[in-house]
């Protein structure tokens, strides 16, 4: 398909990819239709949940929002297992990911990601009562994770992110067990049992752990961030023209700061600008 879209140039390639059921008539559909189909988390505090209203909130829900709204729709979110939106080729099931997705090299075989929205720590937390001061000491430990993910390959020692703001990354735990749940509120669940009943501690995104002792979860954060993260929108490979809408609008959102108020909204941090801007 490569070769026709050389010789034919955009338009036959916006042929060929209609043909191929892929996401050239995305735009089109969702111009049609007036709603955009989005994938995320209904268990990930703050970053997507179930409020009190029985309705999906957080930082990513308002994010997917106000992408939608410029491009003139309105969101239908869906909450697919995990492993199923990094998988890729979703078939037409939801039009885009917007779940705190990191764009490592694996997942960029079967997707793409128009633009990085905001950037993240990972970071251990051990039971309130652990003696565990430092990340260090959770060597040959048991640590829970969300799979597959990015905690998960870190802690595998294989993890390999090479998009703009990321940081060196270096392996300072090698645990003896991984643990590995479909969602982080499981693990979290697990972990506040008391130390060391079902896992020693866990790995995951500061912000989800802070969200968590916030509402009471006897756990605690040791040591420093093991890796920084950036956390991109993603939607399925092959579609140029809505990859290029989505970029368009995400950038606009960091430069007019509408990432910077809604980071502060949902973390009081802003978490839209890598620690070097």
């Amino acid at each position: 398909m490569t070769m026709k879209r050389a010789i034919f140039g955009a338009f036959a390639s916006l042929l060929l990819l209609s043909s191929a059921g892929t996401a050239g008539p995305v735009l089109d559909r969702i111009k049609s239709t007036g709603v955009i189909k989005v994938s995320t988390a209904g268990t990930w505090p703050p970053q997507s949940f179930i409020n009190d209203k029985n309705e999906l909130d957080g930082f990513d829900v308002d994010v997917a929002k106000e992408i939608a709204k410029r491009l003139g729709a309105n969101v239908e979110f869906v909450t697919p297992e995990w492993s199923v939106i990094t998988a890729g080729h979703w078939m037409d099931r939801w039009d885009m990911s917007v779940g705190s997705m990191t764009p490592t090299k694996a997942r960029a075989e079967v997707l793409s990601f128009p633009g990085i929205y905001y950037y993240t720590p990972a970071a251990f937390a051990v039971h309130a009562e652990a003696k565990i001061t430092d990340k260090a000491e959770l060597n040959g430990k048991t640590i829970g994770v969300v799979a597959p993910s990015t905690f998960e390959q870190y802690l595998n020692g294989d993890l390999v992110i090479d998009a703009e703001g990321t940081s060196e990354i270096t392996y300072d735990v090698k645990p003896t067990t991984v643990v590995t749940m479909p969602n982080n509120q499981q693990i979290f669940d697990d972990l506040r049992l008391g130390d060391g009943v079902r896992m020693d501690g866990l790995l995951d995104s500061l912000p989800a752990i802070n969200d968590a002792i916030k509402n009471g979860y006897p756990i605690k954060v040791v040591g420093t961030p093991a890796f920084y993260e950036p956390l991109a929108v993603a939607i399925d490979k092959g579609d140029p023209e809505f990859n290029d809408a989505l970029a368009t609008i995400i950038s606009d959102m960091h430069a007019d700061g509408t990432m910077t108020t809604l980071s502060m909204k949902w973390y009081g941090f802003d978490y839209s600008k890598t620690s070097s801007e």
